[in-house]
């Protein structure tokens, strides 16, 4: 499979984990949010910040802006429109955090697929195997 049809996946991946973590940081509300309004926060952080970033990468956008735009949304979006309390906070940040670095090595480890987060270097289980 080339490259190029790798990003689609990546999208599918990205945006199904981080709806279960908008849900899992959420789970504890006696009011938990709608579907559709997650649904919309997830398509803005994870498909507009992912097809902003791969333009911006390929068009000569500086990558502190490519980078950085999609960060803080992923960043500030989410605490804000779900008005999270300092614990949810926390703990979203936290996993936010976590969540590119280790799809990246899912990716870059199972499959091979390295461009995800391409200055992570991460060596494939056919690279160690050889």
């Amino acid at each position: 499979m080339s490259t190029s049809n790798h990003f689609p996946f990546f999208i599918l991946v990205s945006l199904f984990s981080f709806v279960f973590l908008l849900k899992f940081v959420l789970r504890g509300r006696p009011v938990f949010p709608s579907r559709v309004r997650i649904a919309a926060i997830a398509l803005i952080v994870v498909v507009g910040g992912m097809i902003f970033a791969r333009y911006g990468a390929t068009s000569g956008i500086p990558w502190w802006l490519y980078y950085g735009v999609p960060a803080l949304l992923t960043l500030l979006l989410p605490p804000l429109v779900f008005r999270m309390d300092g614990r949810e906070s926390m703990l979203y940040l936290l996993l936010a955090f976590l969540l590119s670095p280790l799809i990246h090595v899912c990716f870059s480890f199972f499959f091979g697929w390295k461009e995800y987060m391409p200055f992570i270097p991460v060596p494939s289980l056919w690279e160690l195997v050889r």
